[in-house]
């Protein structure tokens, strides 16, 4: 944009004022906001030639609080605003904990966040204590804590923001429309981890209003006078850790367990509509071990220089175990949804692939020595 006759850098100014068009908020409404989406999309140069194709990895860890979760909260915590609630609260693996504490806090209103015991990543536990949560471990897994988080908000005088708030998929759909702003269209595949399937499920969404307003224009405009949407939606392709895969079993997994904590998660809340997304796309839900998701945890650090928590990998996972299985077509355009930073859950980041713990080599204070253990 340009002041006067000077060009002056666009500030981004989170996704309700930069999408308000697009989403239920008028003039009036109070949005509560940290300046969240507009993440970086990235060339992923060694799965580009790997699959040979054009791979981009969209790094959601570069939201406020890290993670996805801050495009889905700042809808939530604004509709919590416009309802009158004083006090918040949402079941949590970790990233929602974090990021609802956050925005509760802009806003002025109480939160708490219900957590399995034992089963979440410390960076994400610190993050809600420092933002002022009223932390409550529950004996059970993600499940029982939704379950106690939807009574509490149906008997108490509470506001509910887990993704079955339809304002969190409402703000989570924001990123289909950047990668479409960013590409000119629609990749040909989109993956992503499957947990508690919102993102899934949002993000189609997104792809679905943006090839839409293609078709039909808003208030009678020429749809080439709006700005970039998308003329096609992609294939949605999920990934689910295998001990916490209960949309590819088909039933609800009781005991869910794997080393990616942000999707451990035995019976999502969004499981019809990541079925439909999948249906609808032509895509597909799949599996991936904790060994193909740590691996490829280790190959977007070691690799694409892009560090994530290790459930973010799933996606990158299943891209892989495609390729290997001679199921990822040439020529086509993927993006990949990585949906948290890496410090997140720094503690595999410390292992080798043998599962041992990475040491540094050690050596006596001489620039010789030091060049010839770096081969120089």
């Amino acid at each position: 944009m340009t002041k006067g006759n000077v060009a002056v850098a666009h500030q981004w100014r989170g996704v309700i004022r930069e999408y308000a068009d697009r989403l239920p908020v008028d003039d009036a409404t109070q949005i509560v906001s940290l300046g969240e989406g507009g993440t970086p999309l990235v060339r992923a140069a060694a799965l580009s030639d790997l699959v040979q194709g054009e791979v981009f990895v969209k790094v959601e860890g570069m939201n406020p609080t890290g993670s996805f979760k801050d495009r889905g909260m700042t809808m939530a915590i604004t509709a919590a605003v416009e309802s009158g609630a004083k006090a918040v609260v949402c079941a949590s693996t970790g990233n929602t904990s974090a990021s609802a504490a956050a925005y509760a806090t802009q806003a002025g209103l109480t939160c708490a966040v219900l957590v399995p015991a034992g089963k979440i990543a410390m960076g994400k536990l610190s993050q809600a204590i420092a933002h002022g949560a009223e932390l409550i471990q529950v004996d059970g897994n993600f499940d029982g804590c939704l379950d106690v988080a939807r009574k509490l908000a149906e008997n108490y005088p509470v506001f509910l923001v887990n993704s079955v708030n339809p304002a969190r998929i409402e703000g989570q759909k924001t990123g289909a429309f950047e990668v479409v702003d960013t590409l000119g269209d629609a990749p040909d595949f989109h993956l992503l981890p499957v947990g508690n399937a919102g993102n899934i499920t949002a993000y189609w969404k997104g792809y679905r209003e943006y090839a839409e307003a293609w078709s039909n224009p808003r208030h009678g405009e020429d749809a080439a006078q709006l700005a970039p949407v998308a003329t096609r939606t992609p294939q949605m392709w999920g990934f689910q850790a295998a001990g916490s895969a209960p949309i590819v079993a088909g039933h609800p997994i009781t005991e869910p367990e794997t080393v990616a904590t942000a999707i451990r998660i035995g019976n999502p809340a969004s499981w019809e509509k990541a079925e439909e997304a999948r249906e609808e796309s032509g895509g597909v839900i799949d599996s991936v071990t904790d060994e193909e998701i740590l691996a490829a945890h280790r190959w977007l650090s070691s690799r694409e220089g892009v560090f994530v928590e290790p459930a973010s990998a799933a996606g990158v996972a299943g891209l892989l175990k495609k390729q290997a299985a001679g199921e990822v077509p040439t020529g086509k355009t993927f993006v990949i949804t990585v949906t948290g930073h890496g410090l997140k859950d720094p503690e595999w980041a410390l292992k080798n692939a043998d599962g041992s713990d990475v040491a540094p080599t050690k050596v006596p204070q001489d620039v010789e020595t030091v060049a010839r253990q770096l081969g120089l």
